[in-house]
């Protein structure tokens, strides 16, 4: 079955539904799904419990790995398409519901008390009372949705046709060992010129900006069980120690571990049966 929130919402207005929180679940969710350009007018949460979900804007892309949860913008046109098996929950939010609510595409990292909040905001009747019980969790979850944290899984993308060009040719070929004199030569730049302009459209380097691009295509392989060797190899590695060191350094953890825990940390007794495995290697 290929179904996401976004289909689940598309037989209903989800923009002219007053209230300041709206919340669908996609629980049978199974081997990927896109849903084309488009945009709401309200703010949107996309919520990952289980799969990898991916964010495309006009400037950038955002991972959403195993509790984590994409935050896309009122009025923002965007594609939104899910990695193998996923399961995730949805949140159409008034765009000033609440002060400080993040104003940019971000990930954002879900603690256990969001977590429970955005379930039981699913419950919820569409209308449900203004004031009283409902009211009051939906005000609850505003407020923690307002101090998540913003977790830096995102690749900017560049505007400029040779530049967008260019991060199509890496996306197509990752593991090529290409210095980047020769990109440069290859989207028709000097290399001096292609630094610059990439650093002033993404704000990150060329060297920054591929490696934010190995944590995206390894967390979308690593959250299907493949192993660490595996994917590293496959990303150009000489061994799995050398991106186990790239990945703990933009990300704080091993690669494996980073998953691990947000599969523990979201998976209760009972729930989410058959959540894909992680394999680990020797330096996971």
């Amino acid at each position: 079955m290929k179904t996401s929130c976004d289909d689940l919402a598309g037989s209903r207005d989800v923009d002219n539904i007053p209230r300041p929180v709206y919340a669908l679940n996609a629980s049978l969710v199974s081997e990927g799904w896109e849903h084309a350009k488009h945009q709401h007018r309200k703010a949107q949460l996309l919520y990952s419990v289980r799969g990898i979900l991916n964010c495309e804007v006009e400037d950038g892309v955002w991972i959403v790995p195993p509790q984590c949860a994409v935050w896309i913008p009122g009025s923002m046109l965007h594609v939104a398409r899910g990695s193998g098996e996923t399961e995730c929950y949805c949140l159409f939010i008034e765009p000033e519901a609440v002060a400080n609510l993040p104003r940019f595409c971000c990930t954002l990292a879900v603690s256990p008390l969001l977590r429970e909040l955005i379930l039981r905001a699913v419950s919820l009747p569409h209308l449900y009372a203004e004031q009283g019980r409902d009211a009051r969790l939906v005000a609850t979850l505003l407020d923690e949705l307002c101090e998540a944290p913003v977790e830096d899984l995102h690749l900017p993308m560049p505007r400029d046709r040779r530049l967008r060009q260019l991060a199509q040719r890496l996306l197509d070929e990752p593991s090529a060992k290409v210095p980047m004199s020769e990109w440069a030569t290859r989207i028709g730049m000097s290399e001096r010129s292609m630094s610059r302009l990439l650093l002033q459209e993404t704000g990150v380097s060329f060297g920054r900006w591929r490696r934010q691009l190995h944590i995206i295509l390894s967390l979308r392989r690593l959250t299907r069980g493949e192993s660490v060797q595996a994917v590293a190899l496959d990303l150009g590695y000489e061994s799995s120690s050398g991106f186990v060191t790239m990945f703990r350094k933009a990300v704080g953890k091993p690669p494996a571990r980073y998953l691990l825990e947000r599969v523990a940390n979201t998976t209760r007794e009972g729930d989410f049966a058959n959540v894909p495995g992680i394999v680990l290697g020797a330096d996971s």
